[in-house]
């Protein structure tokens, strides 16, 4: 019996999740929320979040990511990328309740650093993530073996996105692997290699645009260093000796947000903007990121524009609710900064995270009903947490 078989995994129809008429708690697709929620059009949801806010007190801390609508951002006690706010929770060992105003996979984060006494709460669990269901347990698994028959699985390491689901997070436990994020990318790729040896390789999970960034604008690697591994297709689509040859073995998934960014984008906006700063993330992909005149994770996106002078124009190719917020927080210092596509983009499951989902989970837990709390099983999160310690002790 091969990895994938021992997992015994029956997969929940695509098209049943997308209708939202089936829950499957180890898929970031949609689900039920229940509970009836307040109207959207409801006058006092403003008041109503803050007054259960309030009765909840020190209990709970808020999680805002920096996706999210400003209804929802303006009741975050912090606000940051994903590790940076699983890592506030771990930080508030007091708290009672952590509503988590992101996604799935975030979450579940929160949950493995976090006491056994605290409670993580999605306030939608419909709030998943496109790039973290392109890799599931089963086709990883499948992968691994395929790795093994060519001979390659003892010389790789595998290295997976903070974006990403806690079973993922548990396979790159197992196989010695680390989680990295678009920060520290290039620290947890020189750290895998060292650990692979003279002929590593490195297995990275699921986004391909920014193993390949990575792999080949810090670490000197060539395009002809990657190939890509599709999980639909038999054997990932590559044969052996492709893989004995390759050095960074990239999983077919990206991110529909960053994704949709193009080189016509870049040219359109240079073209319309003369003298315009192009900064894009790196999960955009390869030819945007070579286009663009800085790259870099959300956070950098954030400092740069704060450093940025005054009077300076930018093109930002990340989510929209954060580059309309930045716009707004700088316009009175005379800098101008649009969106990299003339195509709005929200990213579309962190904005199921609404003002009625979060009013209806802050007065379930003022009346004292945990609702949507986002648990990860014991052995789960002993071998996700085992590869979250390792991106934690890099350098």
């Amino acid at each position: 019996m091969n990895s994938a078989q021992a997992l015994d995994v029956t997969p929940t129809p695509l098209a049943l999740l997308l209708l939202g008429r089936e829950s499957d708690p180890a898929s970031e697709r949609g689900v039920d929320c229940p509970g009836d929620l307040p109207s959207p059009s409801d006058p006092d949801l403003v008041e109503r979040a803050r007054a259960a806010k309030a009765a909840l007190g020190d209990r709970l801390f808020v999680l805002g990511h920096h996706y999210q609508r400003d209804e929802v951002i303006q009741f975050a006690d912090v606000t940051g990328d994903s590790f940076k706010l699983a890592r506030d929770a771990a930080a508030r060992p007091e708290a009672e309740f952590i509503v988590f105003c992101g996604v799935h996979f975030m979450a579940e984060s929160a949950d493995i650093l976090t006491g056994d006494d605290q409670r993580v709460i999605l306030p939608d669990l419909a709030a998943g993530c496109s790039m973290a269901d392109m890799a599931s347990a089963e086709q990883v698994a499948e992968a691994w073996d395929v790795l093994t028959d060519a001979g390659v699985a003892n010389v790789t390491v595998p290295v997976t996105y903070m974006n990403s689901s806690a079973d993922i997070k548990a396979f790159t436990g197992r196989h010695g692997g680390t989680v990295c994020t678009s920060s520290n990318a290039r620290r947890a790729l020189e750290w895998a290699f060292g650990q692979a040896g003279e002929d590593g390789k490195v297995l990275f999970l699921p986004d391909q645009h920014l193993g390949r960034n990575t792999a080949v604008r810090e670490l000197g690697m060539t395009l002809e260093d990657c190939v890509v591994y599709n999980p639909h297709r038999p054997g990932g689509g590559l044969t052996p000796d492709q893989l004995r040859r390759a050095r960074m073995i990239l999983w077919r998934g990206h991110c529909s947000v960053h994704g949709r960014f193009s080189l016509d984008s870049v040219a359109e906006v240079r073209a319309r903007i003369p003298g315009v700063n192009v900064l894009v993330h790196p999960e955009c992909t390869h030819e945007v990121v070579a286009a663009a005149d800085q790259v870099g994770s959300t956070e950098h996106i954030i400092s740069t524009l704060d450093a940025a002078p005054a009077g300076s124009t930018w093109a930002v190719g990340t989510e929209l609710n954060l580059v309309r917020r930045l716009a707004a927080r700088y316009a009175d210092q005379g800098k101008e900064i649009v969106f990299l596509d003339r195509t709005v983009c929200f990213c579309s499951t962190m904005n199921r995270i609404d003002l009625p989902h979060l009013v209806w989970s802050l007065e379930s837990l003022a009346a004292g009903k945990v609702v949507n709390r986002i648990q990860v099983d014991p052995v789960t999160e002993h071998d996700a947490r085992l590869a979250l310690d390792r991106m934690l002790a890099l350098p």
